[in-house]
Formats: C-alpha cells, structure tokens, sequence
C-alpha cells in the first residue's frame, strides 16, 4: 500500500501529466536454477521471481513509474542508464550518489520523465548496488519516439551479456585480495545473446527444451528471430555484460548503423559491430529474397580483455535467423581477429545538427591500476582510487548551503561545475585494457580521440555537429576529449561501466550547479531520506555527514599508491603481495603459453610485466603537482 504521503509526491512528480503515466511493478527477488548457457544452474537476482527481468517498452510521450520493492537481503538500486532526470537527479539510481540503496524490505518509487526528456531510442535498466547486475538484475529499455527517422518494417532488440556461474560476492572476495595483487578480472563462463520484441524475450526455437528457471526465454544456440525475405529490420544490440566486449555480426546480410546510445544519426554501413559494455547500436538489416537458407547470427566476445582464456571457455556465441524451419543453416565461420575492428564513433554524423559550443575548462583524468598500500590492486583517477561517500553526494548538494560550491566538502575526486559552464574531460588510458567511460546525466560529445595517451590532444574547435553518446570506450594507451554542457543540476557519476573496475575505485563525481539544485529540493521524495535512516547512514552535510567543507572525520579513504621510505607493516604487505604477484604471473603466463616456457623465459615475461607497469605509473605520477617520477 502506498502511503498518503507518498502518493502527494508522486502526484507532485506526475504534474505535467497530460502524458500517459506507464507503472510497472518490480519486485526484486532471487531466483533459483537460472541457467541460461545450459551448463550449471545458479541463484541469480531477477524480478517477481522471474530471471531475466522484464523488458520495458515505451512511448517517448510516456511517464514511467518503476515501483520497485527489494526482496533481497542486501540493498539494491535501479539506474536507468542513459536517461538525463532533468530537475530529479535523486532518481538516477547510483547508490552513494544519488541514493543510499533501497533497504531490505523497502520500495522506491522510480519516476523517469521521459516525457519531458526529448529522449527517445535504446536504453537499458541495471542494479547500481551490491553487484545485483553482474547477478542478473539488468534488462532492455526500449523508447519510441512519435515518428522515427529511419523507415524500417520490424524491430527486434539484440540482448548480448556475459554469464558467471559464482556469485558476485564470491567473485569479488577473490578479485579484491592480496592474492590477486596485480588485479585479474574474473573472466565470465559464457557469453549470451538473446531477443525481446514488443516488451517479451522470444522463446526458444521449436522443438528445444531447455530446463531451469530461465527455460522460459532462448539464449546462444537456442535462440532464433524470424526474418521475412524482402523486409527491413531495425535490430536493437544492447550490451549488458559485466566485464566483456562483443563483436557482432551475420553471416549473410549487410547492417547499416542509424543510433548511436539514444543518438539518431545518419545511415552509415558497417560489416561488424564492436559494442562494449553498456554502448547499444541500432542497425538496419534488410532480408534476403529467398527462403532457401538460414543463417548464422555471432558474438564474440573480445577475449584480449581477459588476462587468460581458460580452458573450456568457448567465447563465441551463435544464433540464428531463420528463413523457413526447413531450411539448413549457413554458418560461415570464425572471421579472424585480426579482421575485427572498433567502430570509428567520432566518424558518425547524429541527424540532429548540435554545434560544439567552446569550453571554458578542461578536467585531466589519468587512468592507472596499481598494487597499493593494502596490498591489493586498485583502480585510481590521478592517482586516487574511489570511496562512496557516507552521505549520496545528492543530499550533501541540496543541503550544505552556500558550502555546496566547495569540491573538497564531497570528498575527493569530485568536481563543481557551475552552472552551464562548458568543460572539456580529457581521459588519459594508460592501462594495458581498454574501458568503458559512462557519464550520467548526460550525452557527451566526442571532440578529439588521440592514439598515445601521452600526447598533447588537440581539439579541432567549430565542429558543426559532433557525435554525442553516453558511453565512450577507450583502448589502450589511448585519450579522448570529451565536451559537456554542464546543464544538468545534481550529482552525475563518471565510471568505467566493467563493474570489476569501477568496484575497485574507477569513479568519480561532478557536482553540477550546487545552487540551482539547491532550488530542486522541495521536490525530493520523503523516501531517499527514510531510506538512508534506515540504513544508518547520515543524511545532511558533507561526504562524511559534518556541517563543514574539510572536515571529512569517518570517510573511507585510500588505500593509496606506494611511496618512497617503507614503514614495517608496508614491508610485511609488500612481501606477500609480490610473492603472490609473482605466482599469479606465472601461473597466467604458464596457462597462457600452454606450459611450455623454459623458467627463465616464465622469468623474462614476469619482469617485462612488472616493468611495464612500473613505467605507466611514473608517468602519471610525474603529471601530479608536486610529486616527481
């Protein structure tokens, strides 16, 4: 039962309501016996005691309401990826940022104004908490807007994800550790691809049988969409994963890139998809004119991403289309790697003609991993790796007063944008991997991209109409230039969207016009507050809940690069920790090479790596004021 209380505010939410208010009830359970790629069976987070959860289809015309109760035992959350929340920021779903979580027990009412938006195109929904999306709570978001730009006759939604059979609790005891210390991921079981048409998956194909609690949908082999020859198909590829990247592709058939991350852009040919986690496509496929054959459908997953393949793990799922049940299929193979390729984004032209306004600033941020004081390998944005703050940064914004301009009352790397204010984000990848950058809020445009991230980048001004999405992939060793328009007021997370990276500090914060957000506050929803009582946490004042700007008492903070000058309980860390990291090198290095290196070629490849890393952090190290390399 909603409380009076609770239904005011909704109807002070749902004000401008000549749109139709669309609810859905989520129900956030475990669900027993998932088991999606057939091989082991497990406990994943899915909604009203089905996995996967439900896929949501609106109207750009429409107002949704995600009424979504946790029946879980930890806090949870729902972030509606992609979508602004213009004028309610505290609905974006980032525990720490914008919400403490929903406790156990509890309901948060989350209203998504698109409406109001101007947002329309392929989203999809996930867990900011707890890990609850590597656990499966994730799903499509499909808007359509009143007439499109692009003629097609049928539209699908292309599910692509990857699948652990260990809890994430599990994984991340492991991922996070001294034993671990220079920071493998944990690399996923199988990949997944599925489909959804008009708000529900498709079924397995005819005649297959799958068991368990996701026997309902079908996935990889099992899973087919019915082409008719001469027809145009949008389909909508949205990628999931929690850590890896897909190259997509059918045998057969020509796609046409026409959205970019919620972006209409002008149709643009395309042999293979590369789509990192959190980045959607839409393409135009157009049907063969005969039925004589059916054909393969594949994703791979782009396994330089892992530290090591290991044995058994097949990266490379296949589906089908199916012509006519008669028909054999055609499967034309593995392309090789060498042929895969990134899709050149900058190089994309939106239909809607937005000029590059001229920024005002420019905010560096240098991506390093490193083994810290703890022992442990940590992810870190000049050189600081990221702590949630005890108050969501929203509730700090609205209530630390004329204090609210002060960046260091949010804890560290958190930047105040003023209002309007244009800002260049230059991201530095000095990694070995590459990353997926997500903005909240916002669509960025893409200025510049640089193949050395040491190098000077520079922006070309005047561009009459740059690319604009919400997630940014950046290989390594690479940069790219991000533009924002800082109009947005509230508190928006900049991440890396693998969620191994951004729990291991990847993150930081832009506090965008304090005072103006300050104005929002009369419609807060009585229940952010509530919750984070509930759970303990404070509500007011700074990141560590004090009425001051430094006064950060209680906050997390570090662990931190090592420096010069040992202290004993260092040492003691340090020891294990390269006894451990010479053992895990070895031991991926053996793997890697099928075991057959020589122990002096095992202590050639340990060095170079060690060297290597070693290198990047001087580097950065020597870009920080008052630090020498």
């Amino acid at each position: 039962m909603l409380t009076l209380c609770r239904l005011l505010n909704l109807a002070l939410l749902l004000s401008p309501a000549l749109a139709d208010v669309q609810e859905v009830w989520w129900n956030i359970t475990y669900v027993e016996d998932a088991n999606p790629d057939g091989q082991f069976p497990r406990r994943a987070v899915g909604v009203n005691g089905t996995w996967p959860p439900p896929p949501l289809d609106v109207q750009a015309t429409d107002r949704l309401i995600v009424h979504a109760i946790n029946s879980l035992d930890q806090p949870t959350s729902l972030h509606h990826h992609g979508m602004f929340f213009e004028s309610s920021p505290w609905m974006d779903g980032a525990v720490g940022v914008t919400q403490c979580g929903i406790p156990p027990g509890a309901q948060f009412d989350y209203v998504i104004p698109i409406d109001t938006a101007g947002q329309w195109g392929t989203y999809w929904v996930h867990a900011h908490a707890s890990g609850h999306y590597v656990d499966g709570l994730r799903a499509p978001f499909v808007i359509h807007p009143p007439k499109e730009v692009h003629t097609y006759d049928e539209e699908f939604t292309v599910i692509l994800g990857d699948w652990y059979h260990d809890q994430h609790s599990v994984l991340m005891k492991r991922f996070i550790s001294v034993s671990n210390p220079f920071g493998a991921e944990p690399v996923p079981e199988s990949p997944l691809i599925y489909f959804a048409q008009n708000a529900t998956y498709l079924g397995p194909k005819s005649g297959i049988s799958p068991t368990g609690a996701s026997a309902a949908v079908g996935f990889n082999e099992n899973a087919t969409l019915l082409f008719q020859p001469g027809k145009t198909y949008r389909l909508r590829i949205v990628n999931t994963a929690a850590f890896a990247a897909f190259f997509f592709w059918i045998d057969g058939h020509d796609m046409r890139i026409i959205e970019v991350d919620g972006t209409d852009v002008e149709e643009s040919p395309i042999d293979l998809i590369s789509i990192t986690v959190a980045q959607r496509y839409s393409v135009l496929v157009t049907a063969r004119n005969d039925t004589s054959a059916n054909w393969a459908i594949h994703a791979n997953m782009d396994s330089d991403m892992f530290d090591v393949v290991p044995p058994g793990l097949n990266p490379n799922a296949t589906s089908s289309i199916t012509y006519s049940p008669s028909a054999p299929l055609t499967d034309l193979g593995f392309v090789n790697p060498d042929a895969y390729h990134d899709v050149d984004d900058i190089s994309l032209v939106p239909v809607e003609v937005i000029p590059q306004p001229r920024a005002s600033r420019t905010i560096e941020l240098n991506v390093t991993f490193e083994t810290l004081t703890d022992g442990t390998n940590r992810a870190m944005f000049n050189q600081i790796t990221y702590n949630q703050p005890l108050v969501p940064a929203i509730l700090s914004e609205i209530t630390l007063g004329s204090n609210a301009t002060v960046a260091e009352a949010y804890g560290p790397l958190s930047y105040v944008l003023d209002h309007n204010e244009v800002v260049d984000i230059v991201i530095r990848n000095a990694d070995p991997g590459k990353h997926p950058f997500h903005l909240h809020g916002h669509k960025v445009m893409i200025v510049a991209r640089s193949d050395n991230y040491k190098d000077s980048i520079v922006v070309q001004e005047g561009q009459a109409n740059p690319m604009r999405r919400d997630t940014i992939q950046i290989p390594s060793e690479h940069a790219v230039t991000l533009r924002v328009v800082a109009d947005n007021p509230g508190v928006w997370m900049l991440h890396c969207h693998i969620e191994w990276h951004l729990e291991s500090g990847l993150a930081m914060q832009f506090v965008e016009a304090p005072l103006q957000a300050q104005q929002l506050s009369g419609s807060l929803p009585p229940y952010v507050v509530d919750q984070c009582k509930a759970l303990g946490q404070p509500v007011s004042g700074n990141a560590a809940g004090h009425a001051s700007t430094t006064d950060l008492t209680g906050l997390r903070l570090g662990p931190y690069p090592q420096k010069l000058g040992w202290q004993p309980r260092g040492i003691g860390a340090m020891t294990g920790c390269v006894l451990a990291a010479v053992l895990g090198m070895v031991t991926t290095i053996w793997y890697t090479w099928g075991g057959r290196l020589s122990e002096e070629e095992i202590e050639h490849q340990v060095q170079a790596k060690i060297g290597e890393k070693e290198r990047r952090a001087k580097f950065f190290k020597s870009l920080i004021p008052g630090r020498s390399a």
